[in-house]
């Protein structure tokens, strides 16, 4: 692991009078793992909602790779390489898993406009090249046999490795997780711990999880940070973090 990629410096996030978030500062460092584990009601997704710009920050400083992204608009994001998936899995059911998937594809474009009209070999070239990258993410996640499936039709731990499949085809530098493990038995939670680990190791990318799962937690994290009322209230190893009397108290209610 190497520097940091982001770092959210005392940021906060207020909705009228009721703060979602106050002075949160934390550092992603290239190449983990990052868990973000806390109670219900904590901020967490609140915290990856302003990192992709979906809110705006109340104040405080957000730098991916040293640039100041606190203010940029939403569409910048990804072209940025940072990719996400969400809590409410959000596909387009009438379309095939290989048609999702070359979503995740849009932030490289299709090319100029008069290539596109004339449907020139050079933009024939560039579609190859994304059905080729959107194979080998089917391949990596072993969605092969449900390639020109409709999504609407596919049982829900599918549907939730296409959305993961659609975030790798836009070859992020920095990947958010937003309760990955939610609706997943234990198997298909076993198949996402390796497939974790596989895109930290083999693709090379950061991989920030807010997860309420703590075997998933204890399995893939290299590191934890537990929020609790929009802060940051401890962060270490998995077995720090969960033996900290703060964060027993935050998860008793006491």
């Amino acid at each position: 692991m190497t520097g940091a990629v982001l770092e959210l410096d005392q940021v906060a996030l207020h909705f009228g009078g009721l703060a979602a978030i106050s002075d949160l500062s934390i550092s992603v460092k290239a190449g983990e793992v990052l868990a973000v584990i806390g109670p219900n009601g904590a901020g967490k997704t609140s915290m990856l909602n302003l990192v992709t710009r979906v809110f705006d920050a109340s104040k405080g400083r957000i730098a991916f790779k040293g640039q100041d992204i606190s203010r940029l608009p939403r569409a910048r994001i990804a072209h940025l390489g940072i990719a996400r998936t969400f809590q409410n899995i959000e596909l387009f059911d009438a379309a095939t898993v290989l048609d999702n998937l070359l979503l995740g594809r849009h932030r490289f474009g299709g090319g100029v406009w008069w290539r596109q009209v004339l449907r020139t070999p050079a933009l024939t070239r560039l579609e190859e090249a994304h059905r080729a990258k959107a194979e080998e993410v089917i391949e990596f996640l072993d969605l092969s046999p449900w390639r020109n499936a409709r999504v609407a039709g596919l049982p829900y731990g599918v549907r939730k490795v296409v959305e993961l499949g659609r975030a790798l085809c836009s070859e992020p530098e920095i990947l958010f997780l937003d309760e990955p493990a939610s609706g997943l038995n234990p198997e298909e939670t076993r198949d996402l711990a390796f497939w974790i680990d596989d895109i930290r190791s083999d693709l090379g990318i950061t991989v920030v999880m807010i997860e309420h799962d703590m075997s998933l937690v204890n399995a893939v994290a290299d590191r934890v940070v537990c929020m609790a009322q929009g802060r940051v209230l401890a962060q270490g190893s998995a077995a720090e973090v969960q033996s900290h009397p703060d964060v027993i108290a935050a998860y008793l209610g006491t």
